[in-house]
C-alpha cells in the first residue's frame, strides 16, 4: 500500500524543517513567479488557512467540485501539485519581503499548525477540498510546501 507524507508525521515534520534551513536568500525558482522569500510566505499564509487567521472566500460549485476531485485524485496516486496552479488572491504574495523574517515566520506557524493538529482544533472543512479529516490537512499541507520547496531545489 501508498504511504502518503503528513506534516503530521514527526519524521516528515522534520524534513520539512531541514529542508527551509537549506533554503538560500539567493535560491532560484525552477518555475513561477515568486521569488524564494515570497514563497515562504505564501507557504505560512496557507498554514494559516487550518490556523483560521486566513478566511478564503467562497467559491462557486464548479470549482468546490473540481477541489474536491483534486484532493481525492491527489490522495489516491499521491501525486504533486501541478506547476503555476491558481491560488487565492489572499495568499498572493507579489511584494518584497525580509528574507529571514518569512523563514522564521514560516517555521513558527508550522509548530503552531502543528500544536492545533495536536489539540484536535483543524477545521472540518476548506474553501476549495471540502470537508476534510485531520488526516486530509496532514497530507495537503505537507503536499504543499513539498511542492515550494522543490520550486527552489531544496
Amino acid at each position: 500500500m501508498l504511504v502518503n507524507k503528513s506534516l503530521h508525521d514527526p519524521a516528515c515534520f522534520g524534513e520539512l524543517v531541514r529542508r527551509i534551513s537549506y533554503i538560500r536568500e539567493d535560491a532560484q525558482a525552477q518555475w513561477g513567479k515568486m521569488d524564494v522569500c515570497q514563497m515562504m510566505k505564501h507557504c505560512d499564509l496557507v498554514l494559516q488557512i487550518p490556523l483560521n487567521k486566513i478566511n478564503l472566500p467562497e467559491i462557486n460549485l464548479f470549482f468546490r467540485m473540481v477541489g474536491i476531485a483534486t484532493k481525492k485524485e491527489m490522495k489516491i496516486f499521491n501525486n504533486g501539485i501541478p506547476r503555476n496552479m491558481p491560488t487565492f488572491q489572499k495568499l498572493i504574495v507579489n511584494f518584497e519581503c525580509d528574507f529571514k523574517e518569512s523563514k522564521e515566520s514560516l517555521l513558527n506557524t508550522m509548530r503552531e499548525y502543528l500544536n492545533a493538529y495536536e489539540k484536535q482544533r483543524l477545521p472540518a472543512r476548506h474553501v476549495l477540498f471540502g470537508n476534510m479529516t485531520a488526516e486530509d490537512w496532514g497530507f495537503l499541507e505537507f503536499k504543499h510546501l513539498d511542492h515550494h520547496l522543490k520550486q527552489f531545489n531544496v
